[in-house]
């Protein structure tokens, strides 16, 4: 597989968000802040002006890993473990965090979740339910079950590799990731 490298660090000084809330919350999440946040910063935000925005956060996100792995851990007892094993919190932890006032949403759709959060996007910027839509999805394989079911089943390459539309093809590669767009509506073509 591939897998993100420095999954498990997160800055959570910068987002205001307690030591014992970071340690309880799902690595997911905490990408999704950071290259949410970044994302926006990068199309020309300030964080003083997303206080109050209307902005939609649309985040495509499946796998609940860190649900097994927090209940395991001294953080499973926290506060913090049912926001932070959540999915569904996932895109409201960021509206909140970032104080964005258009709509979010979390989808769990498998392979098609960040293009079901990227379609959801563009239909709220259409609908002017927001003047920007942070579409974003994440993926990280936390536990090796699901792996395991996927290979056992012929899923999965043996090499490891995807040969889409080859005739080597012999299964898919699964791997980790993370990433973020910033929406706009095109005023000029009416939405």
């Amino acid at each position: 597989g591939g897998f993100v490298v420095g999954a498990q660090l997160f800055d959570h000084v910068h987002f205001a968000v307690a030591s014992a809330e970071a340690a309880a919350m799902d690595p997911q999440q905490r990408l999704l802040l950071e290259r949410g946040y970044a994302a926006l910063h990068g199309s020309g935000w300030e964080r003083s002006s997303l206080s109050g925005a209307l902005v939609g956060v649309f985040n495509g996100v499946e796998m609940h890993d860190f649900a097994q792995v927090l209940a395991a851990s001294p953080a499973g007892s926290s506060v913090y473990a049912a926001t932070g094993s959540s999915l569904s919190i996932a895109s409201g932890r960021l509206s909140y965090v970032l104080g964005l006032h258009g709509p979010c949403a979390s989808y769990a759709t498998a392979c098609s979740a960040a293009l079901v959060a990227s379609h959801a996007g563009r239909r709220a910027l259409q609908l002017r339910e927001c003047v920007t839509a942070l579409a974003s999805g994440v993926n990280l394989m936390l536990l090796p079950a699901v792996g395991t079911s996927f290979a056992v089943a012929g899923m999965t390459s043996p090499m490891g590799q995807c040969h889409t539309f080859d005739a080597r093809a012999d299964g898919y590669a699964r791997g980790e990731a993370c990433c973020a767009a910033s929406l706009h509506a095109d005023e000029r073509a009416g939405g």
